[in-house]
């Protein structure tokens, strides 16, 4: 898995949890929701630190605590 796909189901995870649509995260997030639905699309490739921090601090969470999971630590390495 690729480091934008996880990010992606991570945050997709995490608002099934929070029971809240991508419109919401990005009301609470202080995003626009076209920021939201850009990050969760698989045919972008980029995905911000900031807007993740941004998303993170509208789920109440820590950075630190969003890429703690099994996912990220044994992500494959990206350079070919």
């Amino acid at each position: 898995m690729q480091i934008k796909q996880a990010v992606a189901e991570r945050f997709i995870m995490l608002c099934k949890k929070a029971d809240i649509k991508p419109n919401e995260l990005a009301t609470k997030s202080g995003v626009t929701p076209s920021t939201v639905y850009s990050m969760l699309d698989p045919a972008r490739e980029n995905v911000y630190i900031t807007t993740v921090k941004k998303l993170c601090d509208g789920l109440g969470i820590s950075i630190s605590d969003f890429f703690d999971t099994k996912e990220f630590r044994e992500l494959e390495q990206e350079i070919e």
